[in-house]
């Protein structure tokens, strides 16, 4: 079984890459996120076509999260349950499905802006209503992952040069001991694996050559439960996808199990 997620920075632009995505390798479940579209304008009729049920929760132009799969998409929960408002609205940023044996999440944790701004700590609050809302099915015996943009570096090396985000949000001992907590509730990182290069960066910056300069940063997490830990034969960030024109500026970070 094959799981990746992607944040596809407007599902819209890239969907002639997406779904020629989906075909070449072979995914079985994709998270997606921030689609910037509605619900009616998702291509669910296109992914269809390819054999994948759709689920997402959008609501215009901002965030947007969804799921695709090709092996059952049952039990659909939108949005994050218990979640923050922010500005009197629940942001659409989480949703989660039954996808076969897995119960899978695909997350778009809110960015944080900047450390003083409310966005900063309404991404907290966000952060530890996830916790909560994932303890049952991280703790028990079924497969079970959060797929997504985390919006946060888990240590220095995930970042290209750790003194360029001095006082920048993504970094902070904060959201870090957020992930933390997240971690705590018998998750782990199944990415980290020798891979075929040294930093396995998700994002680049679209600007000042970020991407042919190598500098980016591992945002794009997946944390799994025990059972899905141990099912995990093989990671990897499809850094080809970022290549060429009208890429995204996140890569697909890809899982393959054995279920």
């Amino acid at each position: 079984m094959r799981i990746a997620t992607w944040n596809v920075n407007s599902i819209t632009a890239r969907l002639p890459r997406l779904l020629a995505w989906l075909e070449s390798t072979g995914t079985d479940v994709l998270c997606i996120q921030e689609t910037k579209c509605t619900e009616e304008q998702f291509p669910a009729d296109q992914l269809r076509e390819l054999g994948y049920e759709s689920a997402i929760q959008a609501t215009g132009r901002w965030n947007g999260v969804a799921l695709v799969s090709r092996v059952g998409l049952d039990d659909v929960v939108r949005g994050l349950p218990g979640g923050p408002d922010y500005d009197g609205v629940q942001e659409p940023r989480a949703i989660s499905a039954t996808c076969g044996p897995a119960r899978v999440w695909s997350v778009y944790v809110p960015n944080g802006r900047e450390i003083a701004h409310e966005h900063y700590a309404y991404k907290l609050r966000w952060l530890e209503a996830l916790g909560t809302a994932v303890a049952a099915d991280a703790a028990g015996e079924r497969p079970f992952a959060l797929l997504g943009d985390f919006n946060i570096a888990p240590t220095d090396d995930d970042v290209w040069d750790p003194s360029f985000f001095e006082g920048m949000t993504h970094v902070t001992p904060a959201e870090r001991t957020a992930l933390e907590a997240l971690r705590g509730r018998g998750l782990t990182d199944v990415v980290p694996r020798p891979l075929k290069y040294d930093h396995p960066f998700t994002y680049w910056d679209y600007r000042q050559l970020c991407f042919p300069k190598n500098r980016g940063m591992r945002i794009d997490l997946v944390y799994g439960n025990e059972p899905f830990t141990k099912a995990v034969k093989d990671s990897y960030v499809d850094r080809e996808e970022r290549k060429g024109k009208g890429a995204s500026d996140h890569a697909p970070v890809v899982v393959d199990l054995d279920i």
